[in-house]
């Protein structure tokens, strides 16, 4: 892959250097950009240390003029970190396109710490860390095609991107795919649960859940029939799919995983209101 679009022909600056940050830098690294075009502002002793082991990058503790080089500037950090990391760094990159990845932040706030009105809000999950995520992504009327290239090249190392065209749909993206990955951690950890119930070891069960899991999603992804569908071939009636399929209906799975998925919606929009609307 090539970071070919003039914008990331500049340096790009990271806000921020955890594991999402960590993410991105390694794919732009491997896509053949030099560790000095990297600038990564990261407050902790500990974490800086991490990048300089794994990237031979040196974070800065603080913000500096050396932000005013950025092209794109990324902001990796925690919402309720945003106002306090954005103040010392508003004065150097006014000049640069924005692209967050931070849960919950609107534009609007970016915009206002900025000085910039280029921004894209990106929503990534946590599976972007071995290049298996999905990020939704929404930008700002005053990006253009060039920037959604730029950002599109950045995040291809951590999976795939889906577009979506109003900004509180990110907040519908949050619920379901950012913090998906939990719901099928928790439904991994009850099929174990189960297996233990039934004699089996917890290292089997963690196999059988696991490859049942990878499994059932390649057969969706590879086919062009509905999940519905593929649901109905494994369920004969009277069998042991229509037995444990009749259980989850009586006890309301399906309604309690839309409810749990809504809840999250609403959290993240609540999220905006606390920590920047």
């Amino acid at each position: 892959m090539s970071t070919s679009p003039d914008l990331l022909r500049a340096p790009v600056a990271f806000i921020g250097g955890g594991n999402m940050a960590s993410a991105l830098i390694g794919g732009l690294l491997k896509s053949g950009r030099p560790a000095s075009q990297v600038l990564v502002v990261e407050p902790w002793d500990e974490q800086r240390a991490k990048l300089k082991a794994q990237f031979g990058i040196d974070a800065a503790a603080a913000a500096s003029t050396a932000l005013a080089q950025a092209g794109l500037v990324v902001w990796a950090v925690k919402p309720q970190s945003f106002k306090e990391a954005a103040a010392p760094c508003a004065a150097h990159v006014a000049g640069a396109a924005q692209l967050s990845v931070m849960a919950g932040i609107r534009s609007d706030a970016i915009v206002a710490a900025t000085g910039s009105a280029r921004v894209v809000r990106a929503m990534p999950n946590t599976p972007a860390l071995i290049g298996r995520g999905i990020a939704g992504l929404y930008a700002r009327p005053e990006v253009d095609a060039a920037l959604r290239t730029a950002v599109e090249h950045l995040l291809a190392p951590t999976g795939q991107t889906l577009w979506v065209e109003r900004e509180t749909d990110l907040d519908a993206v949050t619920a379901l795919s950012g913090s998906g990955p939990a719901y099928v951690f928790l439904f991994i950890e009850a099929l174990t649960d189960a297996a233990r119930e039934m004699g089996l070891s917890d290292a089997q069960g963690r196999a059988l859940a696991l490859a049942t899991f990878s499994g059932a999603t390649a057969l969706a992804e590879q086919s062009a029939e509905p999940p519905s569908v593929l649901r109905e071939r494994v369920t004969s009636k009277g069998g042991t799919t229509y037995a444990a399929l009749g259980s989850m209906q009586a006890a309301g799975v399906r309604e309690a995983i839309t409810k749990a998925v809504r809840a999250a919606q609403r959290r993240a929009a609540e999220l905006g209101d606390e920590f920047g609307g």
